[in-house]
């Protein structure tokens, strides 16, 4: 950090905390604060290119001494990007005056009824805001595109307060304004005096964008600073390519699963650094006459070069770059010319191309390589902390009730991409709805103050589905522990081998101790080997992934490890997760004695196993009443290494098997579960179960055939389970 002159520090540009997006706040580090001799709250001038005014409040400690974090509002107005330095002056409080009258203009694709909302919630979001005529400001909540201030009373630098009228006027109606709009010229700093000016009127009109800033995205600040590096320099600094003699990056490719936030990214980035964005979508390139797909692309770079600095999006490039061969002739000439268009560099001029697609090893490798694409970025499925920033972008201008926690909700959706989470605001925003009071009064006073509150929340997550692992239908499943009666030996083995390393992972750390890569639940059919793993996600809270050892076998070559690699790869995504074969007896026959098909299944299967020591969030588990008909190499050590015996149940098992079946049923007083326990030697829990869904509908059968079904269900609470129902079961059910 250095003094720029007696009350300034020239701090360099970073995007602002997701929540802070719209509220014109400058962060800055409390050596910086100290320096300026400003309080929090206080109002702070930002010199770039241009000056604007922001209030400032403390960065959190993590942030470097030389930095202010801004939003995208406050970046335009100083014109700076992100990387660039300003100069923060503090601000004469005697010439910042509170506002009585603002107005605004609204931006071009602001709709009639969002200019009504709009002009009701301006002055409550933004309360206390410094500003000055000719900014652009962004109301959350209030369409994407910002508002440009065109007018104020009284003149110069004013602060909005709760009794400032805020206007909001049309697009058309601006040139009305002209009259009474001042230039920028009045609102120098320091000059503590109102002028007027004789200078044109202000130009209001509003620059088209994508509205996308940076503070819309979450969860990715580490592949945003990769995109930015790769993109915002060649473009805003392209000279100091030439002084180093090397040629600027021409193309990103992003991948990652769908809804990740790939045309995000190169959305946020095009509006951030002032480019024109040539988004493309790949099966509109494609013609059924020969030579036109190629010209279609020819006149996309021709349009880029002449309106550089341009982005050019490949959206879905898997569709149009494929790998070539010799049956696919179109397919051959179109990544032939897309190869031709990527190489003329210089040709080209400050053009950008950016890929995105979600199935990067179809593509042809001949694009991926440097030159061409030079950087291949993953866009993964977001982690506690990436989820927690997505659904606070998500819920920025969303009025919350106290009982929502969204750290909670993050904890809770393993496995959701940012689309999903947009998806689970709207779906708790349209539960909030529907949930409004039926009374007209009462409707009026809840549309006037909305509130969204926990079970609305609740609601959505019901109903929406991780989109990572929506092919393998990934659960969280709602059953525990205590839904598996006895089998504590086998528990306390699970705990240890999948819960421990997720719970006391600073343990494993400390002590470098691998955790069990795999683990074999082995034992008699019926014993609860699914229950048990099924209980085992209830208890951590994460992904389970259920595969059924038959469905992966296929009879084309290839497709069955294909399915085993798929399966492998969507659960890293979606980590922590339980990967859970049952029957895997089924596809994992030991080698030599089995089909070629299932050999190879085993091949690919071991090699996943080898490769999960690089992911310690996922756990395979297995489950068989075969052992010994797997292959040995799977059951050694770093494989499927714990190997847990699920036995029937001896009688105090049995017990808690029965009192799990039966709570919450009417049980006769004649009814000692104990007893019945104690007599059922060789009855597996399936078996018990069984035994206690036959005695109930014994009972039900009693009623339904004596009385009519209305009169039956009206005497429902006389139905009684009784110790005959039992031992009447008990000859119908084989233990």
């Amino acid at each position: 950090m250095s003094e720029s002159d007696a009350d300034g520090v020239t701090l360099s540009v970073r995007a602002a905390e997701k929540r802070d997006a719209g509220r014109g706040v400058a962060r800055v580090p409390e050596a910086a604060r100290r320096r300026l001799s400003v309080l929090s709250g206080d109002t702070v001038v930002i010199e770039g290119e241009e000056q604007t005014v922001a209030k400032l409040w403390p960065a959190d400690p993590s942030i470097p001494d030389n930095a202010v974090q801004i939003d995208a509002d406050t970046r335009a107005n100083a014109g700076v990007h992100v990387g660039d330095a300003v100069t923060v002056r503090s601000k004469d409080t005697s010439t910042i005056r509170d506002a009585t009258r603002v107005t605004l203009a609204a931006p071009a694709s602001l709709s009639d009824g969002e200019g009504r909302l709009g002009t009701r919630t301006a002055t409550k979001k933004l309360r206390n805001r410094p500003v000055r005529v000719g900014e652009q400001i962004r109301i959350e909540g209030v369409a994407g595109d910002p508002f440009r201030v065109i007018d104020t009373d009284p003149r110069g630098d004013v602060r909005i307060t709760s009794s400032t009228t805020i206007r909001v006027v049309e697009t058309d109606s601006r040139e009305s304004q002209s009259g009474s709009v001042q230039s920028d010229d009045a609102n120098e700093t320091g000059s503590g005096t109102d002028h007027r000016t004789d200078s044109p009127a202000l130009d209001t009109t509003l620059e088209a964008s994508s509205g996308v800033t940076y503070e819309d995205i979450g969860g990715l600040d580490d592949e945003l600073e990769l995109v930015r590096e790769m993109i915002e320099l060649p473009l805003s600094e392209p000279e100091l390519f030439q002084r180093l003699g090397v040629e600027p990056p021409s193309g990103v490719l992003l991948y990652g699963p769908p809804g990740t936030g790939k045309t995000l990214i190169a959305r946020a980035v095009a509006n951030e650094v002032d480019a024109n964005f040539e988004t493309i979508s790949g099966p509109e390139i494609v013609s059924k006459y020969k030579g036109e797909s190629e010209e279609r692309l020819r006149e996309v770079f021709d349009r880029a070069e002449a309106n550089a600095p341009t982005i050019v999006f490949f959206d879905e490039i898997d569709s149009i770059a494929g790998q070539r061969d010799d049956d696919g002739d179109a397919e051959n000439r179109i990544v032939g010319q897309l190869l031709t268009l990527m190489d003329g560099l210089d040709a080209r001029g400050e053009v950008i191309v950016i890929g995105a697609t979600n199935r990067v090893d179809t593509i042809d490798p001949a694009l991926r390589r440097g030159g061409r694409f030079d950087r291949e970025i993953q866009i993964g499925v977001p982690d506690v902390e990436g989820r927690k920033e997505i659904l606070e972008v998500h819920t920025r201008g969303m009025p919350l009730a106290d009982d929502v926690s969204i750290d909670a909700i993050a904890r809770r959706t393993h496995g959701f991409v940012g689309a999903d989470l947009d998806a689970v605001a709207s779906e708790a925003a349209m539960a909030a709805i529907r949930d409004r009071p039926t009374d007209a009064d009462d409707r009026e006073t809840w549309n006037r103050d909305p509130t969204v509150k926990k079970h609305h929340f609740d609601e959505a997550l019901a109903s929406v589905e991780p989109s990572a692992m929506r092919e393998y239908v990934a659960e969280s499943p709602t059953t525990d522990f205590g839904d598996v009666g006895g089998l504590e030996d086998a528990k306390q083995v699970l705990r240890e081998s999948v819960e421990w390393p997720l719970t006391y992972d600073r343990l494993f750390e400390q002590t470098n101790t691998d955790p069990p890569s795999g683990v074999l639940l082995y034992g008699p059919p019926g014993t609860g080997k699914t229950l048990l793993a099924r209980a085992l996600a209830g208890e951590t809270d994460v992904n389970f992934v259920r595969v059924d050892g038959p469905e992966i076998v296929d009879r084309y070559v290839g497709e069955s490890e294909r399915a085993i690699r798929e399966v492998f790869e969507r659960a890293r995504q979606s980590a922590p997760s339980i990967v859970f074969f049952d029957e895997i007896d089924a596809i994992t026959a030991a080698r030599g004695d089995s089909h070629e098909v299932t050999e190879r299944v085993v091949s690919q299967l071991l090699t996943e196993l080898d490769g999960m020591s690089e992911n310690p969030n996922l756990v395979v588990l297995a489950a068989t009443n075969r052992k010994e008909y797997i292959d040995p190499a799977l059951l050694r050590p770093g494989r499927l290494d714990t190997h847990v015996l699920v036995p029937e149940p001896d009688p105090e098992a049995r017990e808690k098997i029965l009192e799990v079946h039966t709570r919450g049923k009417p049980l006769s007083d004649d009814v000692d579960v104990a007893d019945v326990a104690a007599a059922l030697e060789g009855y597996t829990g399936a078996d018990l179960a069984a035994l206690v869904r036959d005695a109930s509908m014994k009972a039900i059968r009693e009623i339904a055939t004596e009385y009519g079904p209305e009169e039956a269900n009206e005497k429902a609470d006389e139905v009684v389970i009784e110790r005959r129902h039992l031992e009447a079961a008990r000859d119908s059910v084989d233990g």
